[in-house]
C-alpha cells in the first residue's frame, strides 16, 4: 500500500480487493481508492461523474473506489495500528440540520481477508464510529456516511469481528480517530493531516507524530528530511533495506531501523514529485546521485 494526499485528494494505491458502501460501492478489486473533497456548494445530483472525473484527472482510470466529502483533506485523520491504516475525514454540523455532514472511513490492511471479513470490517467500523459519536454526544452519523475496507496480499484473516485481530485494532483506530477528525474540522486552524501510531513503547498508547520540532531529530543524519519518517513502503520486506527480527510477542517483526533511503533529501523530493514511483525506482535515483 501506498498513500499520498493532494489540497484536495487522498489517493491510497496498491493492489486491493476492496468492500465499499460508498459511490458505486461493493466488492472488488482495485489498484485505487481515493477521498476527495468537494466544494460546500457542490452538487450532488451526479457523483458517479463527479469520482470518473476525478480518477481520470489522476491518470488512474476506471479501475478506482472512490469517496466524496466536504471536508478539507487537511483535517485527513491517518492512523497506524500494525498492519492496519486507517484514513478517517469527519464534518458534521452543530446546528440544524444537525445529521448534515459526512464522516468516510477508509480501512487497509496489509494482510490479506476473506470477503466475508472485509465486510465483517465495514460492520466494526461503523459501530466503532457510532460508539465514538455517542462518547461525544453527538447523533451517531449523518445519511452520507461510508466506509470502505481494503486488503493486499494472501488472506490471513478469516474473521474480522471486534475481538480478532483485524477487528481490534480497527476498532481502536476509528474510536481514536473519529474524535480527532472532528476536532480537526471543528477548529477550523488546521493545516496539514494527521499522523497517529499505536506504540506499545513504555505501554500501550496511541502517539501522534509531527515532523516539527522532533525531538529525536536527527535519528540518522544531519540535515535528514522527515516528510516519510512512517516509510509508505513499510514493510517493504526487501533484505537490502531491512531484516525479519524477533517480537516481544514471540512473532517477526520488519526492522527497516537502519535504512534511511526515505531520509535522503534527494530522493523525499523524488517521492513527492513521483507518489506511484516502485521502491526499485527510487533506489536506482540513489543511486545515481550517489555517482553524480
Amino acid at each position: 500500500m501506498r498513500y499520498y494526499h493532494t489540497p484536495d485528494t487522498l489517493f491510497v494505491r496498491g493492489t486491493f480487493r476492496a468492500a465499499s458502501t460508498g459511490i458505486s460501492g461493493g466488492i472488488r478489486d482495485t489498484a485505487t481508492i481515493f477521498n476527495h473533497t468537494v466544494p460546500a456548494d457542490w452538487s450532488h445530483d451526479e457523483p458517479k461523474k463527479e469520482i470518473a472525473r476525478i480518477a481520470a484527472l489522476a491518470g488512474y482510470g476506471t479501475d478506482t473506489v472512490g469517496l466524496l466529502t466536504a471536508v478539507p483533506m487537511p483535517n485527513l485523520c491517518v492512523l497506524q495500528y500494525d498492519f492496519i491504516t486507517v484514513f478517517i475525514t469527519a464534518g458534521m454540523r452543530e446546528h440544524p440540520p444537525h445529521a448534515a455532514g459526512t464522516i468516510n472511513i477508509i480501512v487497509c490492511s496489509s494482510e490479506g481477508m476473506t470477503d466475508s471479513a472485509l465486510l465483517e470490517t465495514i460492520m466494526v467500523a461503523s459501530e466503532a464510529k457510532a460508539e465514538a459519536m455517542i462518547g461525544l454526544g453527538r447523533d451517531v452519523g449523518t445519511p452520507t456516511d461510508a466506509v470502505v475496507a481494503a486488503c493486499e496480499g494472501e488472506v490471513r484473516h478469516q474473521y474480522a469481528g471486534r475481538i480478532a485481530e483485524p477487528g481490534r485494532r480497527v476498532r481502536d483506530a476509528v474510536l481514536k480517530g473519529v474524535p480527532e477528525a472532528l476536532r480537526r474540522y471543528e477548529s477550523g486552524t488546521v493545516t496539514e493531516p494527521a499522523f497517529f501510531i499505536y506504540s506499545r513503547f513504555k505501554g500501550e498508547h496511541w502517539v501522534a507524530w509531527s515532523p516539527h520540532d522532533c525531538p529525536y531529530y536527527p535519528c540518522h543524519f544531519e540535515g535528514q528530511r522527515c516528510d516519510f519518517c512512517y516509510c509508505p513502503f513499510y514493510p517493504c520486506k526487501d533484505e537490502t533495506l531491512g531484516e525479519w527480527a524477533e517480537s516481544s510477542s514471540n512473532g517477526r517483526v520488519w526492522n527497516c531501523s537502519g535504512c534511511t533511503l526515505l531520509h535522503v533529501p534527494a530522493v523525499a523530493d523524488y517521492v513527492r514529485e513521483n507518489p506511484d514511483a516502485p521502491l526499485k525506482e527510487l533506489k536506482l535515483f540513489y543511486q545515481k546521485q550517489k555517482r553524480d
